[in-house]
């Protein structure tokens, strides 16, 4: 298990510390490699290119940013549980949705707000609630 699906999971408490001490930049690159997000995206939602290549220098994100590696993480996640597969769950995220003003559920989470509205409308599916 990654250090991100620990974190994402929280089993020991431990998540607001490690958001708070800031994750190493390397959980960018986890999410990059394992397809959760493109380069684009970690621009748009997380961290701008320009500050991720200083961030590299200095080995470690701010809490903010972490935190939002770890929403990130924390909806990717509930996506591949509601649809049972990844790629299911990654083309869901990129799909624009009326529920969500027209907008695709990943691109909401560039805030707590839209990522709530995302956990909502996830929630819906996996209980067969019309969405």
């Amino acid at each position: 298990m990654t250090e991100l699906a620990a974190i994402v999971e929280d089993r020991d408490g431990s998540a607001v510390r490690s958001i708070r001490d800031g994750l190493p930049v390397t959980a960018i690159d986890r999410l990059i490699a394992d397809g959760i997000v493109d380069a684009g995206e970690v621009d748009r939602l997380i961290i701008p290119r320009r500050t991720l290549q200083h961030r590299r220098h200095l080995g470690r994100l701010t809490p903010e940013q972490s935190d939002r590696v770890v929403r990130i993480a924390r909806i990717v996640a509930l996506a591949v549980e509601c649809f049972g597969s990844e790629a299911k769950a990654r083309v869901w995220l990129r799909r624009p949705s009326r529920l969500l003003e027209n907008e695709a559920p990943l691109d909401r989470l560039d805030t707590e707000a839209g990522a709530r509205a995302v956990e909502v409308l996830l929630g819906r599916i996996a209980h067969g609630i019309a969405a």
